[in-house]
Parts: structure tokens; sequence; C-alpha cells
């Protein structure tokens, strides 16, 4: 059984989506159907940064899912595959969520593009420069990392926003307990502190406000029906119904991202081969966290003309 996966945030760099671009018409019209859907020249960004540009989060969320769809459509237009007929399961993390949908044909890509762009937005809204942040926890797992976000709340936010692998945990929560929590890190038997560079705190009770305006955008635009049944970020558990994945996706902006339990529920659910589209971050996660699977992450045109090998 095989889970198609698509990365989230921090898998942009200037340059992205280039090569498949220049190689692939399939490409060149998801990058264009995006730049018409935002009225912007996104993909020029992409292609020629700067990289602060990029790095905002409301041009990096619809920039990644362009670059994994652009990965799909080359798939599909010149292998003459369907997503659906190749894939048991989708999943994504955080933004990639959305792309998830997308491919799974819950959402048209003019309509993601313009979700992610105000997801993206309104995340940035959500909390004022400078009052949130977020670190990454290196050599730390799930229990591991409670106990110091518990330790370092101190009265102020502080809690997991993503279950990554075995080894990574991240937390996310007001700038002053971060800042404890790095410091708390040894005490914890945790190996490294990271301070993450975003521009808000993700995935915590902070993030209310923009999950407000993801629900009321939600309801202007609906998930139809999936073609592939998703593993949803906030339960680790599968989600087929329209209504259910609308609902996640509102509770998605102030959850957490339980990657590693779905990772294992996909394994569980019988998957042995996990495809990435668009990046290569989620393959390492996957690979720290089950054993005996085959994974792959597709990202250029050689990428491209070797999965289609193995489909």
């Amino acid at each position: 059984m095989r889970a198609f996966v698509f990365p989230g945030q921090g898998s942009q760099k200037v340059g992205m989506g280039v090569e498949l671009a220049e190689a692939s018409a399939a490409a060149r019209e998801v990058f264009e159907e995006v730049d018409d859907a935002l009225g912007q020249k996104l993909f020029q960004i992409m292609k020629e940064g700067p990289d602060d540009a990029l790095t905002l989060t409301e041009n990096a969320q619809p920039a990644i899912m362009a670059n994994a769809i652009a990965v799909l459509r080359v798939l599909e237009r010149e292998g003459g595959i369907a997503l659906a007929d190749k894939a048991d399961f989708v999943a994504g993390h955080s933004l990639g969520e959305y792309t998830a949908l997308c491919a799974a044909g819950a959402f048209s890509l003019a309509d993601t593009a313009r979700l992610l762009k105000l997801r993206g937005q309104s995340m940035q809204a959500a909390v004022p420069v400078g009052v949130g942040a977020m670190c990454a926890l290196l050599g730390a797992d799930i229990e591991k990392a409670t106990a110091l976000a518990a330790a370092a709340a101190e009265g102020e936010v502080c809690t997991v926003a993503n279950d990554n692998d075995p080894t990574q945990v991240v937390l996310s929560g007001h700038k002053g307990a971060i800042d404890r929590a790095i410091a708390l890190v040894k005490e914890h038997g945790i190996k490294r502190g990271v301070a993450l560079p975003v521009s808000a705190p993700f995935h915590c009770p902070l993030m209310q406000p923009a999950a407000d305006a993801m629900a009321e955008a939600l309801t202007k635009v609906p998930p139809q029906a999936l073609r592939v049944a998703l593993f949803a970020n906030v339960t680790a558990a599968i989600a087929t119904d329209p209504a259910e994945v609308q609902r996640l996706l509102v509770e998605q902006v102030t959850g957490r991202v339980r990657w590693r339990e779905s990772v294992i529920a996909m394994k569980d659910a019988g998957v042995d081969q996990f495809v990435e589209l668009g990046g290569k971050v989620l393959g390492p996660m996957i690979g720290r966290t089950v054993a005996d699977v085959s994974i792959t992450s597709t990202i250029t045109m050689a990428d491209v003309e070797a999965l289609l090998k193995d489909l």
C-alpha cells in the first residue's frame, strides 16, 4: 500500500520549481494558475527570491503547495497516471494537509492557493511579531517534550506544536516561555533546543484568531468529496467525510501536528511505500519513525522519471 505525503513550512527555498517548470508545460501551468489565483507573481519570488520574501508565511505556504502540485501534475500528465489509482492514502505536514486535499480533489488548485494565502496572512496577524516563538527540540521524544513545555510555561502558553518523529519535537507559545524551554533542555535530558526562524507561534492556542478566520473561509469554500482518504494531522486518523475534514482543518491551526503518530498509523494500516512530493523533509522523519518501508522523495524531473518506473 502506498501513501503520498506533502511537506510543510520550512521546505521552501529560492529556486524551487524552476527546473521542473523549464522541463514541463504541466508544471508551468500550475505556477501560472497559482499566480492568477493570487493576483501576484509568486513564481517569480520562488524563482528569484529574495529569500525573506519567500520565507514570509503568506508566500511560503502557497509556494510550497504549488511546488508539490506541480510535481504531481507532471506525474499525472506525462506519466499518464491518476493519483487515485496509485495512492491508498494522502497526508501532509501542517500546510501540506491542504496540498494533500488538493491532490485528492477536495479543493481546486486556485482555491487551495487562496486558502493558504489567507491562512498565512491570518497566522501572521494573530500574534504581534516578537510576542510568540517556536523551538525545535533535538533528541527529544514526546514525553520529554511535554514535561519540558509544562515546566517552562509559568502561566504562559508553551505547548507541543509538532510531534515530528521519535527524536524531534517542536514547541510553540509565548517567546518568554520558549526561551525558558531552550534554557531548560539539559535538565530534561534533551540534547538541544533550537529557536526556529518563524514569524509566529504556529499550532498553539495563540493562533485562535487565525482558526476563526479559516473557519469562516472554509464555510465559503468547503472541501468536496475526497478521491483518496486523508490521514489528518490533529487526529492521526483517517478522514474521508468533507464535513469532518473541514472541522479538522480549523482545529489544525491551533492543534498539534501529530506527524509521528500519523506515520505509525499509516504503517499500521498497511502502508509500506511513502512517496513525498515537492520536498525531501518528511522522508527522513518517516525513516526515523517506522522501519521496513520504502521512502521516495520526488522534486526534479529525474526524480519524477524514476518514480514513474516504480508506480
